[in-house]
């Protein structure tokens, strides 16, 4: 049983062309560390054209729409760094991508405590700017 955030969940420095690149790579990451089946990434794809997972200062979360949640095997995070950005919208450029796999309702409990991380700019500057994994993973270390 793997953890719902470790090292092997975490790239660094990653560039992506565009926002279908993005969600498509932390989709791949969900997929490849067991969080999920890979029919999950069409349905994150679905849920960003029904609703931008952009939040803000500089953070998406993609994840699955309502009817994906039969493709998540266990809760998962996966954290991915773009330093140089991506664009989500028009003017709305992420740096850090959060993708999460919530078995039933845990994704609600795992975005709560995402977002609280998340909503403190210095700490998205921190994990953007973070030159180790564990560097990363000292920010989520509430996120059990």
């Amino acid at each position: 049983m793997s953890t719902i955030l470790n090292d092997q969940n975490i790239v660094l420095k990653a560039e992506v062309n565009n926002k279908e690149e993005a969600i498509r790579l932390t989709g791949k990451l969900l997929v490849e560390n067991g969080y999920v089946e890979p029919d999950y990434i069409e349905k994150m794809l679905e849920r960003e054209e029904l609703t931008s997972t952009y939040m803000g200062n500089y953070v998406a979360i993609p994840h699955g729409t309502e009817d994906a949640k039969k493709s998540v095997k266990e809760s998962g995070i996966v954290i991915i760094q773009v330093p140089g950005g991506v664009e989500f919208a028009p003017g709305s450029d992420v740096k850090l991508l959060i993708g999460i796999a919530g078995k039933g309702d845990e994704h609600l409990e795992l975005l709560s405590k995402i977002a609280i991380v998340c909503s403190a700019e210095e700490n998205v500057m921190g994990i953007v700017n973070a030159s180790s994994k564990e560097e990363i993973m000292s920010f989520f270390e509430d996120v059990e």
